[in-house]
C-alpha cells in the first residue's frame, strides 16, 4: 500500500488544524474562569504508558505513537483551552510490575491530569486497583471483553459485543448456523466465547465446540482436526499473541478454508502485512478501526494515515488501538474545555455529559462518522467494520454501522453518575447460555 507523502508544514498547519480547531471552537470558556491551581497553570500533564517493547511491542507501540501525535497537534494549535501540554512518558515492557511502579509514580509523583495506560486485560487489572485508590481519570483504549464499570476508567475501546456483535450475526447470514470457537486460554478468550454463545443464541445459531488455548501453544494441527471433524460454517477465533499467529499460517498450509470471524487478527498485530499469503485468506474482522478503514478523514488526502506516517515513516502499521488513543485524546481536550479546568472531578463529569466528535463542531474520528461517549458506562458507541482479507491478503470493507455499547447500560445498569462503582461484569451474570 503506497502512502503519499506530506510536508510536516501540511500536516500540522492543515490536517491536524482541522480536528483541532473544530475542538477547540466548541466549547472553551463554558465552564467559566477557575482559579484552582491546575487551570490556572500554563501546562498540563498527560501521563502515556504504552508497551514499546516486550511482549506486546508489536501492538503496544502504535498506541504510544498515536498519543504523540494527538498531543503534538493539539500542542500545535493552541493547546487545551490555552495551555501546553507535557507528557510522561514512559515504556513499561510489556511487565504488569512495572506498569504498577510507574502508575504510582504518574500519580504520585508527576501529578498527570489524566492516564493512557495498557494493552492487555491483564495489565488493566494490575493497575485499577491503583487507579481507583487515587481517583485517577484513566482511559483504557484496548478492544477488550467489555464489562467494566468504574467511576474513573473510561474503556473506550470497542468491546467484545460490539466487535463480535457486528461480525458474527454476519457469517451466520452469509454462511450459516454452525460455529466452532478457538480462544485464548485467558480472561479475555473466555469471556469473548461466552460473548460466542450469547450472540449464537440472539441471531439462532449453534455452537459446536469451543477450545481454549494456552498463549504458549503454538502448535493447532489437532485443533485444525477437529474443526475439520466437526464442519462448522464458520469459524470464530479469538486468538492472541505471537505464538497464536501460527494458527493461520498452518490452517491454510492445512487447507483448512472456512470462514473465519474474529475480533483479535488483522487490526491489531496486522497479520495480513506480515504473513505470507493466503494465511489470512477468508479472515472476517469486526473492527472499528483498521489502517485500511475507506474514510476520507482516514484514508483521504492529509487524513489520519497520512499525518501518522509523516510523523513516523518508519512505523510499519496503523493498529486499532492507535486510532483509539488518538481519538481519546481530542475527547479529553474537548471535556477540559468544556469543564473550564483541568481538575479531575470536573472533567470526568464533562466526558459523562456525553462528549461527541463527528458533529458540526468536532470533525469525526478516523473510524467515521458520529462517535459518542456514553456517559453513563464510560464506553464508546463505535462506528464498526468487518474487513475482509483475501486470498492476497487485498482488504475490503463488507459492512460497517455504529454499533452502541448495550451490555452495561441495558443490561447490567452501570450508571456511574447516578451510582459510582468499580466492578466488572460478566456474560455469565445475566445469560444462562454463557454458563
Amino acid at each position: 500500500m503506497s502512502r503519499p507523502s506530506v510536508s510536516r508544514r501540511q500536516f500540522l498547519g492543515a490536517s491536524g488544524a482541522a480536528l483541532v480547531t473544530g475542538l477547540a471552537g466548541c466549547s472553551a470558556g463554558e465552564g467559566g474562569t477557575s482559579t484552582d491551581t491546575a487551570s490556572s497553570a500554563e501546562t498540563l500533564k498527560i501521563g502515556v504508558l504504552e508497551d514499546q517493547s516486550g511482549n506486546f511491542a508489536l501492538v503496544g507501540d502504535p498506541k504510544a505513537k498515536a498519543s504523540m501525535l494527538a498531543i503534538e497537534e493539539i500542542n500545535a494549535n493552541g493547546g487545551i483551552d490555552g495551555k501546553q501540554i507535557e507528557t510522561f512518558q514512559r515504556d513499561p515492557q510489556s511487565d504488569n510490575q512495572r506498569y504498577q511502579e510507574l502508575t504510582r509514580t504518574a500519580i504520585n509523583e508527576e501529578n498527570v491530569d489524566a492516564l493512557w495506560a495498557g494493552y492487555s486485560s491483564a495489565t488493566r487489572e494490575a493497575i485499577r486497583p491503583i487507579i481507583d485508590r487515587n481517583e485517577q481519570l484513566y482511559f483504557y483504549t484496548t478492544q477488550y471483553e467489555g464489562g467494566v464499570c468504574d467511576e474513573f476508567t473510561f474503556a473506550v475501546g470497542p468491546t467484545a459485543r460490539q466487535q463480535l456483535g457486528i461480525v458474527l450475526p454476519y457469517l451466520v447470514e452469509e454462511f450459516g448456523p454452525d460455529i466452532y470457537t478457538i480462544a485464548a486460554d485467558y480472561n479475555f478468550g473466555q469471556l469473548s466465547a461466552d460473548w460466542v454463545k450469547v450472540l449464537a443464541n440472539e441471531n439462532d445459531a449453534n455452537v459446536l465446540g469451543e477450545e481454549f488455548i494456552p498463549l504458549s501453544e503454538s502448535s493447532f494441527g489437532s485443533t485444525i482436526n477437529r474443526i475439520q471433524e466437526a464442519d462448522p460454517d464458520f469459524v470464530m477465533s479469538m486468538l492472541v499473541g505471537a505464538n497464536h499467529t501460527s494458527f493461520y499460517e498452518q490452517k491454510a498450509s492445512a487447507g483448512l478454508d472456512v470462514p473465519i470471524g474474529t475480533s483479535t487478527a488483522m487490526a491489531q498485530g496486522y497479520e495480513h502485512r506480515r504473513l505470507d499469503a493466503p494465511a489470512m485468506a477468508n479472515i472476517y474482522a469486526g473492527v472499528n478501526y483498521m489502517e485500511e478503514v475507506p474514510t476520507e478523514s482516514n484514508t483521504g488526502d492529509g487524513g489520519f494515515v497520512d499525518r501518522y506516517f509523516e510523523m513516523y515513516p518508519d512505523a510499519p502499521y496503523l493498529n486499532e488501538e492507535a486510532e483509539t488513543n488518538y481519538f481519546s485524546t481530542y475527547m479529553y481536550k474537548k471535556a477540559v474545555e468544556q469543564a473550564g479546568t483541568t481538575e479531575q472531578p470536573e472533567v470526568i463529569d464533562a466526558l459523562e455529559s456525553g462528549i461527541e466528535l463527528g458533529t458540526e463542531e468536532a470533525p469525526e474520528a478516523p473510524e467515521g462518522e458520529t462517535i459518542r461517549l456514553d456517559g453513563a458506562t464510560h464506553h464508546v458507541d463505535h462506528h464498526m467494520w468487518i474487513m475482509r482479507a483475501d486470498e492476497e491478503h487485498n482488504v475490503e470493507a463488507v459492512e460497517n454501522r455504529q454499533i452502541p455499547e448495550t451490555f452495561l447500560s441495558e443490561t447490567a445498569g452501570c450508571n456511574l453518575p447516578e451510582n459510582p462503582e468499580q466492578t466488572q461484569y460478566t456474560p455469565v451474570d445475566y445469560y444462562e447460555e454463557a454458563e
